[in-house]
């Protein structure tokens, strides 16, 4: 009995295993990733069910492109440094809180979220 027991469980952990491995290679893109090289997808945006603008990175260049289901057109041109990540700017130092002030603040907010919350 107990030897019918750990057959079916290490036939079950292998099973798992190989399920488990395969769902792992099925997820990875054929190409390792959506930038190659010189080219890379830097925005895309959906219009229609079947009609989306990309805007591509070609060496150093920005192309936006019209994309539906037969065909690809070109639209135009971009500078590249719109569709760069740019740096968060903080310009403005807000005044921080009182931490006693905001953890009195704090107790407040949960003790009337408690009374709201409770059933009676």
């Amino acid at each position: 009995m107990f030897e019918l027991v750990l057959r079916i469980g290490f036939s079950l952990f292998v099973v798992l295993g190989l399920m488990w491995a395969l769902a792992r290679v099925v997820r990875r893109p054929l190409g390792g990733g959506r930038a190659h090289g010189q080219l890379a997808v830097l925005n895309r945006q959906q219009l229609t069910r079947g009609a989306a603008v990309t805007v591509v990175k070609v060496a150093d260049r920005a192309m936006i492109l019209g994309i539906t289901e037969q065909q690809v057109s070109f639209l135009g041109e971009a500078e590249l440094t719109h569709f760069e990540p740019q740096p968060e700017r903080r310009d403005i130092d807000l005044p921080r809180a009182h931490p006693e002030a905001t953890a009195g603040r704090l107790d407040k907010t949960l003790d009337f979220l408690r009374d709201r919350t409770s059933r009676q």
